[in-house]
């Protein structure tokens, strides 16, 4: 049989078959309804506390009650910049974000210009890192959110969070931060960067699809985007996915127990993927932070070939990747967050994804590494764009 490699984590991970078994009873046995006072209400109730405190300590919030539960990272994101923006709009209309957003963040961003709201997208420098200094320059009176993810799913760069954060609550706006790349791989504490909103998402840290969470500093003022029955204080109407969120409570815990050693793991096989791409494909370079980087991603880009060919070339022999972000894949458009660093559109094209997980092994980083070079080689070969010389050359 052919060996499977998975290397496509940003886009889909699987469910932790520990967090399966937390779900189970929640399907079958204790499928109360929350909201309700008798005693299968009351054991749904309390499971979803005891996954509001699971999540709320994953990312080191001193109150369970500030986590909101939501059907995934878009709703979370949808519901911390409308929310913001609404409640807030007699007091100011300007909202900053950057460049290299999800497409759940540029989206909103541009749906709340259409309604007056000024949007400000901050540049990136060329390993993807928001400019601060722009940062300062463009906070005004009427500012009254800054949406900075934590670190960008594409490229893997890890942006300054806490300094970010210093100049937006000095001019008295509040953050918002898209945390769902970087959850569950590197250490957040919203009480010592001072974080207002961060959104997360559960299959992100191996729970299931169809759940997420949206933290809110308390104090901090937003209007629902849902009207309903009032759960989730209010902020998120509806009944709850009470197999899901015990799930994501789960997989929380998991994840906050194991990052250290997991991080670390995957820091090493990530290495090795790409200085094993960078010292045998000629022209070849890695796109993001050298080293401020998420542990699981190694984006590399090859010049004079395009990424979809090589997705397509690696799928048949086993191996899966991707050429960007999950949600932008149905564009044949370069990658947004790729241009904001300053290539071109066909540098852009030819970048390649790879994300690692917990079922990656050292075999698989080798298996790989056997078979880009020829990959590329002969592809290289097909283009009308590739250099005479470097066809010679390979």
């Amino acid at each position: 049989m052919m060996r499977r490699v998975y290397l496509d984590h940003a886009a889909g991970r699987p469910v932790d078959a520990r967090v399966i078994e937390a779900m189970l009873p929640y399907f079958i046995q204790k499928y109360g309804n929350p909201s309700l006072v008798h005693t299968p209400g009351n054991e749904a109730r309390e499971a979803i506390e005891v996954a509001r405190e699971k999540v709320a300590r994953l990312i080191g919030a001193s109150k369970k009650e500030e986590i909101v539960f939501t059907s995934g990272a878009t709703e979370s994101n949808n519901l911390a910049l409308k929310g913001v923006a609404l409640r807030n709009r007699d007091r100011g209309n300007h909202i900053i974000t950057s460049s290299i957003e999800h497409m759940s963040v540029i989206n909103v961003c541009k749906d709340l210009a259409k309604q007056g709201f000024e949007i400000t997208y901050l540049p990136v420098d060329r390993y993807g890192v928001v400019d601060v200094e722009a940062l300062k320059k463009e906070m005004t009176e009427r500012t009254v959110l800054v949406s900075i993810m934590y670190a960008n799913g594409e490229i893997g760069t890890i942006e300054p969070i806490k300094e970010i954060s210093d100049v937006v609550h000095d001019h008295g706006a509040l953050l918002h931060v898209d945390a769902v790349a970087a959850a569950g791989q590197i250490p957040i504490d919203v009480e010592a960067e001072h974080v207002d909103l961060l959104s997360l998402s559960s299959n992100d840290i191996y729970g299931p699809r169809g759940v997420g969470a949206l933290y809110i500093r308390s104090g901090t003022r937003i209007m629902p985007i849902l009207q309903g029955g009032g759960q989730e204080r209010g902020l998120r109407s509806g009944t709850e996915n009470l197999p899901g969120i015990v799930g994501m409570g789960k997989a929380a815990e998991i994840a906050g127990a194991e990052m250290e050693v997991e991080s670390r793991r995957l820091t090493v096989l990530r290495d090795r993927l790409i200085r094993g791409i960078l010292e045998t494909i000629p022209v070849s370079f890695l796109n993001g932070h050298p080293t401020n980087r998420l542990p699981n991603n190694a984006n590399v880009r090859f010049s004079y070939i395009e990424g979809e060919a090589l997705i397509l070339s690696l799928d048949m022999e086993g191996v899966v990747c991707s050429s960007g972000s999950a949600c932008t894949s149905k564009t044949l458009e370069p990658s947004h967050v790729l241009l904001a660093t300053g290539l071109k559109h066909e540098e852009a094209h030819g970048s390649l994804l790879f994300t690692l997980g917990r079922q990656n092994t050292e075999e698989d980083m080798e298996y790989v590494l056997g078979l880009l070079p020829g990959i590329v080689k002969r592809l290289r070969v097909m283009s009308p764009l590739t250099p005479k010389e470097l066809v010679a050359d390979v």
